[in-house]
């Protein structure tokens, strides 16, 4: 009989800052300072913030993709400007 869950088996769907900050290999104060400056995107669970996976996962998918420097901030922005653009036309706010 097996002990370990499936769940144990699966990527995350979050990392602590300092996983994504590892995982991006910068400082964990570089990835608080992007949070607080808006331009990263996290969920803050009362005085916590844990990073989406996707969103790392994401970032260097692009910058692959493009070969190209993925600057985080304007990305943040764009998908900022593309949500207000869907509330104001009656779209979803996500």
């Amino acid at each position: 009989m097996s002990t370990t869950s499936g769940a144990a088996s699966r990527s995350p769907l979050f990392y602590t800052v300092a996983e994504a900050a590892r995982i991006m290999r910068v400082d964990p104060a570089t990835v608080y300072r992007a949070i607080r400056e808006n331009a990263f995107p996290a969920v803050r669970l009362r005085t916590r913030y844990v990073v989406p996976a996707r969103a790392v996962e994401e970032l260097a998918e692009q910058a692959s993709a493009s070969g190209e420097v993925v600057d985080v901030a304007r990305v943040a922005a764009e998908r900022r400007t593309a949500r207000e653009v869907a509330r104001l036309n009656g779209g979803a706010s996500w």
